[in-house]
């Protein structure tokens, strides 16, 4: 396994009633990503299409993480925000 700090990945956005967000958020949105047991910062980038991400939605994101992670194809991680989790995901591909 090697460090990366690209990737694709699928994630489901807890809704306000499983304990995520309230709000939606946009492109460039600055959560942590939890691989295993490394929180590291990352920014969101949405697809053309897609404006916002609304609680409760499965959608599929571009990462890049301010430090690299070791990270293989199908690793799952959480979203967090503040200490809490506000999302789930898996990468689907490594970018770089």
């Amino acid at each position: 396994i090697t460090p990366h700090t690209k990737f694709k990945a699928q994630i489901y956005v807890l809704s306000k009633e499983e304990g995520g967000r309230h709000t939606p958020f946009f492109k460039g949105y600055r959560p942590q990503f939890y691989f295993r047991t490394t929180d590291v910062t990352g920014t969101v980038k949405l697809p053309d299409n897609v404006e916002m991400v609304m609680p409760g939605d499965n959608i599929a994101i571009e990462v890049e993480l301010i430090t690299p992670v070791a990270m293989e194809k199908e690793l799952r991680f959480a979203v967090r925000e503040g200490g809490r989790t506000v999302g789930a995901g898996v990468v689907a591909e490594i970018i770089a």
